[in-house]
C-alpha cells in the first residue's frame, strides 16, 4: 500500500472509460475533465491498469463515464478489470438507461454493485435535468438490478432548489421500496454544475434538518467525508453528501481518476498538468513491463494528492462569489491527514475556527 504527503492511502481507483454519454443533464461535473475526451482504452489496458492498482494496494475500482453503458465492449472491460484487479468492490455509477438488457451479463462478469443516478420520479422534470424522455427505461434498470442482485444498490440524487428539492420525501420511500440505499447529494460547483450553482444550490444542512424529523437513528461514515446516514422510520438508509463548506470532505480521500483518454487525475479538482498512461501502455513491449510502467505513473500521481479545496458559501448558502477554490492543503496534519483545527500544539496559539457557511479564509 502507498500513502501521500497526507497520510492518505491510495485505496480505490476510479476509472471515467468514456466521456461520451447518452443524457445531458445540465449540472454533470465529468469527472473533473473540462471538455469531452476521446475513449483510448480499450479492456485489455484497463486490466493491465487494474493489475498496476492493485499491486500498489487499491482494494476497489468504480466505473464512471460519461455513461459506462455506451461502450459495447463494457462487458468485456468489467472482466478484465474483475479479473486482474482481483478487487474486494467492482461497482459502478450509472444512468441505468441501458441496465435492464445488460444487468445480469454485468453480474456475471464480476460488477458486484451499481450507484444509479436518478433525479426525478416525476417524468417532466426528469425529463428538464436529463435532456431525455426515458424514466420508464432507467425504473427498469433499477428492477434489473435489484433482480440480478447488484448489491447494496446506491440511488445518486442531486438536489437542486426549486427543481427537485421538494421530491426528498418521495425518493425515500421510493429507496425503502427498493431496499436501495439513497445518497442525497450536494450540488458541486465543479463542471457544468459550476455556472448553476448559485440559482440551484440547495444545502446539504437544510436536507439533514429534514431527515432529522423522521430518523430513528443517526450514524456517520467517518473514513468518508464525515458523511451522515440516516436511518429513516421506513428503514430506508440516507446517505448525505455535502462537499461545500465540509472540512473533512478530502481528509480521508483514497482515490486516483483515470481518464477516458488515458490521463491520470489526483482529484476531481485537480487544476494542474495531468500525467498521461498512454505512453507506458505503448511503449512496454511486453504485458509485465506495461504494468510496472503503469505503476510507476500512478506512484507519480499518488505525490500529487492532496487535500485540495474548500468552496466558500454566504450563510443564505450560495456562493459569494465564482472564483477558482481556494486550497486548503495548510489545513491538514501532515502525518495524519486530519484538519489542524481539531487541535493545537503546545503552546502555540489555537487556529481561528471557521464557521460552515462562513466566508473560509
Amino acid at each position: 500500500m502507498m500513502f501521500d504527503r497526507f497520510g492518505r492511502p491510495f485505496e480505490t481507483l476510479r476509472i471515467s472509460v468514456t466521456s461520451a454519454c447518452n443524457f445531458s443533464c445540465y449540472f454533470c461535473h465529468r469527472e473533473g475533465a473540462p471538455t469531452l475526451a476521446r475513449d483510448r482504452l480499450g479492456p485489455e489496458d484497463l486490466g493491465i491498469i487494474a493489475e498496476a492498482a492493485r499491486r500498489l494496494g487499491a482494494r476497489s475500482f468504480k466505473l464512471t463515464g460519461g455513461e459506462p453503458l455506451v461502450r459495447r465492449d463494457i462487458a468485456d472491460i468489467v472482466g478484465k478489470i474483475s479479473r486482474y484487479g482481483r478487487p474486494e468492490d467492482l461497482s459502478m455509477t450509472t444512468n441505468a438507461s441501458r441496465l435492464a438488457e445488460l444487468a445480469s451479463r454485468l453480474r456475471r462478469a464480476g460488477l458486484r454493485r451499481v450507484n444509479i443516478s436518478l433525479h426525478s420520479l416525476r417524468r417532466e422534470t426528469f425529463r428538464r435535468i436529463t435532456g431525455r424522455d426515458m424514466l420508464d427505461r432507467v425504473l427498469e434498470g433499477v428492477d434489473a438490478a435489484v433482480e440480478a442482485g447488484l448489491r447494496p444498490l446506491k440511488i445518486n440524487f442531486v438536489i437542486m432548489r426549486g427543481v427537485n428539492s421538494d421530491e426528498l420525501w418521495n425518493m425515500v420511500d421510493f429507496a425503502a421500496e427498493k431496499k436501495a440505499i439513497l445518497q442525497v447529494i450536494e450540488l458541486h460547483p465543479v463542471g457544468e454544475g459550476k455556472a448553476i450553482f448559485p440559482q440551484y444550490h440547495y444545502p446539504a444542512a437544510k436536507v439533514e434538518e429534514e431527515l432529522a424529523k423522521r430518523a430513528v437513528e443517526i450514524r456517520r461514515r467517518y473514513e468518508l467525508h464525515m458523511r451522515p446516514i440516516y436511518v429513516m422510520d421506513n428503514g430506508a438508509l440516507v446517505e448525505v453528501v455535502g462537499p461545500v463548506g465540509n472540512y473533512y470532505f478530502c481528509s480521508r480521500c483514497t482515490r486516483i481518476r483515470i481518464m477516458s483518454d488515458g490521463r491520470v487525475s489526483p482529484c476531481l479538482n485537480w487544476q494542474g498538468e495531468n500525467l498521461n498512461l498512454l505512453d507506458a501502455l505503448r511503449s512496454a513491449e511486453d504485458r509485465e513491463r506495461k504494468v510496472e510502467a503503469v505503476a510507476q505513473v500512478l506512484r507519480k500521481a499518488n505525490l500529487l494528492r492532496r487535500p485540495t479545496y474548500l468552496w466558500p458559501v454566504k450563510g443564505d448558502g450560495r456562493f459569494k462569489t465564482l472564483p477558482e477554490p481556494r486550497p486548503w492543503s495548510n489545513m491538514f496534519r501532515l502525518e495524519e491527514g486530519l484538519p489542524i483545527w481539531r487541535r493545537s500544539a503546545p503552546g502555540s496559539q489555537k487556529p481561528r475556527r471557521h464557521k460552515v457557511g462562513g466566508d473560509c479564509r
